[in-house]
């Protein structure tokens, strides 16, 4: 049993999941049980957990694309501006004000939504893997640009749309569960088959953690960053297909704004390097939904919003005393020395 519990404990995923389970079950000790309460309506659950799961499916998306970028030792801050960016094109489709000739085909809103994104994420890719700027700075250009895109895309104005095809990406339920969820589970599936039963996986880690040595390796390492990066822009468009339906429209200033933050930090609770190197696409997961539950944690007990920010401050700083060598050797030291203290005692 120790054994089983060993081998479990080693896995990336464990601990960003017990620590999503010990968020959740202090909020029901606290409420007294009444968090983890599911009242059925109309064959669809509704509650606090699973509000969690709905209200995090866009973080997890961009953690799952977020997570190949940090395991590169890059990293993508455009992502709130692509989903700025996915939004509006999909919104002035599906209400006529772009391509009018569609009819609103919700369909086709999506298709090109998902291709621009992309396309965003293959410009970022461009700008890293073949011209050779930074990461931060690159993706910095589509941060900045990328909203004034999507206002350009919708003529400055907030679109609202009515169609209820289009509500249903963040709106539908499928067998009780919403339908967002479904396609966190497919996405992250896909990728997680991708990256486990291909060379890619291996690839990528090899990328992350010597690039040069890789590249002498025979692994093309250009082609590797610009799907990568192409792949993250595409997650993050389906994240924006998710928040323009949940609002039922496109709100080019506010959608996805600062998110980019939250992902990196997702994917930081789920062990990835920042520097590059060894990852986990499900500890990453794990980790949107530590995040999401701490929003959702402050806000069920009427703590104030602000309080949010000061949290997630507190686990930055966590997760960086846990990712330095030095801190961990100080500790390492510290207690040697207090061993060595008792034994002389």
């Amino acid at each position: 049993m120790k054994e089983k519990f060993n081998k479990l404990s080693q896995k990336k995923a464990f601990w960003p999941v017990v620590i999503f389970l010990v968020i959740l079950l202090f909020n029901g000790v606290v409420s007294g049980g009444d968090f983890f309460k599911l009242s059925i309506v109309d064959g669809h659950l509704y509650g606090r957990v699973i509000d969690i799961f709905r209200n995090g499916s866009k973080l997890m998306i961009l953690a799952a694309g977020m997570t190949m970028v940090l395991a590169t030792g890059g990293t993508d801050i455009s992502v709130g501006s692509v989903m700025a960016i996915s939004g509006a094109i999909a919104c002035s489709i599906v209400n006529g004000n772009i391509l009018p000739g569609l009819n609103g085909n919700v369909v086709v809103a999506i298709i090109l939504a998902i291709l621009a994104g992309i396309t965003c994420g293959f410009w970022n890719g461009i700008l890293v893997a073949k011209i050779k700027i930074q990461p931060i700075v690159a993706t910095m250009i589509l941060l900045v640009a990328g909203r004034g895109i999507a206002q350009l895309v919708t003529q400055g104005k907030i679109i609202t749309i009515t169609s209820d095809a289009y509500y249903f990406i963040n709106g539908g339920y499928i067998l009780g569960l919403p339908f967002p969820l479904f396609i966190v589970i497919f996405l992250a599936g896909v990728l997680i088959l991708f990256v486990g039963r291909t060379s890619f996986g291996l690839f990528l880690e090899s990328v992350g953690c010597n690039p040069k040595a890789s590249k002498f390796a025979g692994i093309q390492v250009d082609k590797m960053l610009l799907v990568i990066y192409t792949i993250s822009g595409g997650f993050a468009a389906v994240a924006g297909l998710i928040e323009s339906a949940g609002i039922k429209g496109a709100d080019c200033n506010n959608a996805g704004l600062n998110i980019e933050l939250d992902a990196i930090l997702a994917v930081a609770i789920g062990g990835t390097n920042l520097m590059g190197g060894r990852f986990s696409i499900p500890a990453s997961l794990a980790g949107a939904l530590i995040v999401q539950s701490i929003t959702t944690t402050v806000l069920a007990q009427g703590v104030p919003a602000a309080y949010i920010r000061v949290l997630k401050a507190v686990l930055i700083i966590v997760i960086c005393l846990s990712q330095s060598k030095e801190f961990k050797e100080m500790l390492t030291s510290h207690k040697a020395a207090k061993k060595r203290k008792a034994v002389g005692e």
